[in-house]
């Protein structure tokens, strides 16, 4: 039996040898992933080769993405028959279709959040604390799980979730300074507002914000560069230290941008720009389009993805994230917009 925590995190195999095994695995496995390919084929959006045995012959960029909705409208997964390890839903009220996520493997997605955190993060030497109103109340969130487990790996007593409708706790802030450790503050976007809100508080200068996105509000949309400007100045921090998270229910694997706007992803995870039109089609850089991800970590539920976002790439595979590509369908952590 192949161990696949083994092959996701290897330095020893490139990305395309890693990507053309698991999409074998997912073609034979995931009844809603083959089917897919399968109604493709012999279109312009698949190769044949893809459904014929003849992988090695192709590009990588070939292997279709299935359409995150399929997280709402189908039990999407390569292992039909087992219980789920850990299941993630998407935020939304309780009449909405929400993405249901079946994890089958909790240590790799652990293994996937870890080494994926400590890739951008000094995370022994951090101290974590998540501000989560409009997450808390959801028993799947995969932000708040998420959290949980890097709060979970600091031994000092400081890692925690912050009380909501609160301000946050001078005396709390000094305890960690003097800890010599660093502060990540995690939180939704309007969460860091409503906390300025209550009170502007000067975080020690090495501390680190990460927002994780948009959530619904009353308040109108806003850009993420004019949201950064807000988050660094209300807590006194220099702008490089307000930073991104991309994230979803969907995928086991984040995106970080670190001082920019472009964010960055671990090596185990692969973004691209499609064409709407052609989703089989990846476009230039700085061309706007549909972000395609492919998340190795995602090897039982379904890795290839083409998800609702508009993005763009740079020459150096970084990407932005520029919205719902259908503004009317704006939710959770994506919905922030580039430009005013």
């Amino acid at each position: 039996m192949q161990d696949w925590n083994k092959l996701i995190f290897s330095d020893n195999c490139t990305f395309e040898e890693k990507a053309r095994q698991v999409f074998e695995y997912q073609f034979e496995n995931n009844p809603v992933y083959k089917r897919y390919c399968q109604a493709l084929e012999n279109t312009s959006s698949c190769h044949p080769e893809l459904v014929s045995g003849s992988l090695d012959e192709i590009d990588l960029e070939a292997i279709p993405l299935l359409p995150i909705k399929a997280f709402k409208d189908a039990v999407v997964t390569a292992q039909p028959n087992d219980e789920p390890d850990l299941v993630f839903k998407s935020s939304g009220t309780s009449d909405m279709q929400r993405s249901v996520h079946r994890v089958h493997d909790a240590d790799l997605y652990k293994q996937s959040l870890l080494n994926g955190f400590r890739h951008f993060y000094d995370l022994d030497r951090s101290v974590i604390w998540g501000y989560t109103p409009g997450y808390a109340d959801n028993p799947h969130s995969s932000l708040i799980h998420m959290i949980q487990e890097l709060i979970e790996q600091d031994d000092s007593g400081f890692s925690r979730f912050l009380p909501l409708g609160e301000p946050l706790d001078k005396q709390q802030l000094t305890e960690v300074a003097q800890s010599g450790k660093q502060l990540i503050i995690f939180g939704a976007a309007f969460g860091f507002l409503d906390l300025l809100e209550m009170r502007e508080v000067k975080l020690p200068s090495n501390s680190i914000i990460i927002e994780t996105g948009g959530m619904k509000t009353h308040r109108r949309e806003i850009s993420r560069r004019e949201l950064h400007r807000r988050l660094a100045e209300g807590f006194g921090l220099d702008s490089s230290r307000i930073h991104s998270e991309y994230g979803m229910a969907e995928l086991l694997s984040q995106a970080y941008a670190t001082g920019s706007s472009w964010f960055r992803t671990v090596p185990w995870m692969q973004v691209s720009i499609r064409n709407p039109e052609n989703p089989a089609e990846v476009l230039p850089p700085y061309e706007e389009g549909l972000i395609g991800i492919i998340d190795l970590a995602n090897i039982h539920s379904c890795p290839f993805l083409l998800t609702g976002d508009k993005g763009m790439m740079n020459n150096n595979g970084r990407f932005q994230v520029l919205g719902r590509w259908n503004p009317k369908d704006l939710r959770g952590c994506n919905f922030l917009i580039e430009e005013d």
